[in-house]
C-alpha cells in the first residue's frame, strides 16, 4: 500500500488573533491535491487550536505543538492529551527538537509522551533529529535509532504514529539537508524499523522531512523515495506553504 503524502505545518510560537485568521483564509481559498493524494495538518499555539478547528477548511486537520506526559492534575501550565481530545484536535506534535533542547525533554520522556497520547486515542508526530555536532561526529544513525527505540519500546501500534526526521542543523537555519542525505537517513530508518519492530510497520509508517523547507527545495525532496511528506516551519505561515501542499504531486505521477 502506498504511503499517503503528508505535510504537517508547526506555526510554532507565532501569531496573533488577525494574524491566524489570514493564514486561515489563505488555506481556505487554497487549489491543493485532493485528500487522497496528500494529508494536511497545521499546528498552532494552544491558545489558536479552537479558532484554527472552527474555521478552517474540513479537509485540512489540526495538531497541537505539545501535551503533557500522563493525566492532568497539579502541573500548572500544562495541557493534557484528554483535553485535546475534548476539543476534539486529532493529532499532536511530540518530541520536537526546540523542547529537546530547550526544555531538556530525554528520549525516555518523549518516548511515554507518545505512548500516553496514542493510547487517549491522539494521532502522534513524532520528532527526531541530530545536532550539527553528532552528524559530524559520524553518529547520525545512532542519535535517530536511539530517539526511535525509545518510541518503539513503548508502542506496539504504530498506525497513528508519522516520525518526522528533523536534523536539528537545518530547523530555521537556511541550511538544508541535501535530498540525498535526508533519503539516507529515511531509508536508514526504515531499515531500522523493518529490523527492530516489524516490516509491516517499515513499509507502512510514513517518515516525513523537517528542515528549512520551502517552495524552492520541496519538490526535489518529495521525491525522494523513503521521503513521505514534511513538516515545515516559519514557511507554514507564508502562502508558500501551498507549493509544499503541492509537492505531493511529486509522489502521484512517479
Amino acid at each position: 500500500m502506498a504511503r499517503k503524502f503528508f505535510v504537517g505545518g508547526n506555526w510554532k510560537c507565532n501569531g496573533t488573533g488577525e494574524e491566524v485568521k489570514k493564514i486561515v483564509n489563505t488555506l481556505n481559498e487554497a487549489q491543493v491535491p485532493s485528500q487522497d493524494v496528500v494529508e494536511v495538518v497545521v499546528s498552532p499555539p494552544y491558545v489558536f487550536l479552537p479558532l484554527v478547528k472552527s474555521t478552517l477548511r474540513p479537509d485540512f486537520h489540526v495538531a497541537a505543538q505539545n501535551c503533557w506526559v500522563k493525566k492532568g492534575g497539579a502541573f500548572t501550565g500544562e495541557v493534557s492529551a484528554e483535553m485535546l481530545v475534548n476539543l476534539d484536535i486529532p493529532w499532536v506534535i511530540l518530541g520536537h527538537s526546540e523542547r529537546r533542547a530547550l526544555l531538556n525533554e530525554s528520549n525516555e520522556f518523549v518516548g511515554d509522551k507518545v505512548a500516553y497520547a496514542l493510547a487517549q486515542g491522539l494521532k502522534v508526530i513524532a520528532c527526531v533529529g541530530e545536532t550539527l555536532e553528532q552528524r559530524e561526529a559520524g553518529s547520525t544513525m545512532d542519535v535517530v535509532a536511539a530517539q526511535t527505540k525509545a518510541i518503539a519500546d513503548r508502542v506496539s501500534n504504530w498506525s497513528n504514529v508519522v516520525i518526522a526526521y528533523e536534523p536539528v542543523w537545518a530547523i530555521g537555519t537556511g541550511k538544508v539537508a541535501s535530498p540525498a542525505q535526508a533519503q539516507e537517513v529515511h531509508d536508514e530508518l526504515r531499515k531500522w524499523l523493518a529490523k527492530n519492530v516489524s516490516d509491516d510497520v517499515a513499509a507502512t509508517t510514513r517518515i516525513i522531512y523537517g528542515g528549512s523547507v520551502n517552495g524552492g527545495n520541496c519538490k526535489e525532496l518529495g521525491g525522494q523515495a523513503d521521503v513521505d511528506g514534511f513538516l515545515v516551519g516559519g514557511a507554514s505561515l507564508k502562502p508558500e506553504f501551498i507549493d509544499i501542499i503541492k509537492a505531493a504531486e511529486v509522489k502521484k505521477s512517479a
